[in-house]
């Protein structure tokens, strides 16, 4: 597993009392500081281990297309306003760290068997450019893709991004945008006085700010239950192969079901993912393993005699609905919430920030948070 960012990225001036304290260091709390110093509120950020190094190191990077004048359904808003901001602050973090987080439209394929039912008109009816292929259209799309789908869709506008290249993008330009960055520092309790925050007990000593938000992925709900919320928020591992063909197979992301195989431009190509209620085991398997890999071949034949590179396991914060638990934390007037985002971290963090960030300025929201909200 790669080392996380050198210790000169990170700003460890801690001011004695920031607006903001964010209570993990993945890429919802991080994008959600960033966004904030943007806004010159004075953001500090702990993490009880290294930023960004488990379930955003861990996951794809896929991106799915979305379209903010007809998304419907609270998810799909939340998608759509995460996926139009994405393509500006891939640049911006480009141009402010100088770390290309390798975001690019490579477009997408939805591979349906005969038994699948076909759900195009989802993205039809998101406002999403979708196409029905023939498989004379998708073998000239993707020349090295199994035959025999019955029916296939493509959308142009999916991209992708290399999860550990945009958390360390997010570390570099938070620490330029003065946020205070403290890894290693799990916090051990509360202190409160009736209904506020007034700190948090930590190895280093007790930290205080006016606000505080809850941002620990699957660590998030210990934190709740200590302030009487319980929303069950629990770990859900998911298990990823790479393999190195040396040279790009094909282009596009291809999607099946809940699997996936995303091509990276170097030739490497990502198979995933597992769904499993393991509780914090995050210790890869060999059946899940050849599963994946079988199913690679499956889809891409050609990778039967690609090397496997490495494989890994990330645990995922999932939720008993699947939606994300955004915004204030009932009956504790400073404290806010922004975890459960289940397979979806990477692709909902910039518009988790929009939204985190108008709520903490006071200002209107692009989309309402009732949907989200803790005790739906």
């Amino acid at each position: 597993m790669p080392t996380g960012p050198p210790a000169a990225c990170y700003n460890n001036f801690m001011s004695q009392h920031p607006d903001v304290l964010i209570l993990g260091g993945g890429v919802i709390g991080l994008t959600v500081a960033y966004y904030l110093a943007r806004e010159k509120v004075s953001v500090q950020v702990v993490d009880r281990g290294d930023f960004g190094q488990e379930a955003t190191w861990a996951g794809a990077g896929i991106i799915p297309p979305g379209n903010p004048a007809c998304a419907r359904t609270p998810f799909d808003r939340l998608r759509a306003l995460s996926s139009e901001a994405f393509p500006a602050l891939s640049q911006e973090l480009r141009e402010r760290t100088g770390i290309d987080n390798g975001y690019q439209r490579c477009g997408g394929l939805e591979l349906l068997a005969g038994s699948d039912d076909p759900d195009d008109q989802e993205w039809r009816g998101a406002g999403i450019r979708c196409e029905e292929l023939t498989e004379a259209d998708l073998v000239r799309l993707e020349p090295r893709l199994a035959r025999g789908f019955a029916r296939a869709f493509h959308l142009p506008d999916t991209a992708q991004l290399r999860n550990p290249r945009h958390a360390k993008a997010l570390v570099a330009g938070c620490a330029a945008l003065g946020v205070g960055l403290r890894p290693a520092c799990p916090v051990l309790g509360w202190e409160r006085d009736g209904g506020r925050i007034c700190g948090v007990h930590t190895p280093g000593g007790r930290l205080t700010a006016a606000r505080y938000l809850i941002a620990a992925g699957a660590w998030s709900e210990t934190l709740l239950a200590e302030v009487g919320w319980r929303p069950g928020i629990r770990p859900v591992r998911g298990q990823i192969a790479l393999l190195n063909a040396g040279a790009p197979l094909f282009r596009r992301i291809v999607m099946h079901g809940k699997r996936y195989l995303v091509p990276r431009p170097d030739g490497r190509v990502l198979a995933g993912a597992t769904e499993e209620d393991v509780g914090f085991d995050k210790r890869t398997t060999a059946t899940a393993i050849r599963d994946l890999l079988a199913f690679a071949i499956s889809l891409v034949p050609g990778l039967a005699e690609v090397p496997l590179e490495r494989s890994w396991a990330g645990l995922r914060p999932g939720s008993p609905d699947g939606l994300p638990f955004l915004g204030p934390v009932p009956d504790v007037e400073n404290l806010f919430v922004a975890a459960g985002h289940f397979r979806a971290g990477i692709q909902l963090s910039p518009g988790t920030a929009v939204l985190l960030t108008e709520l903490l300025l006071g200002r209107a929201l692009s989309i309402p948070l009732d949907g989200f909200r803790l005790g739906r």
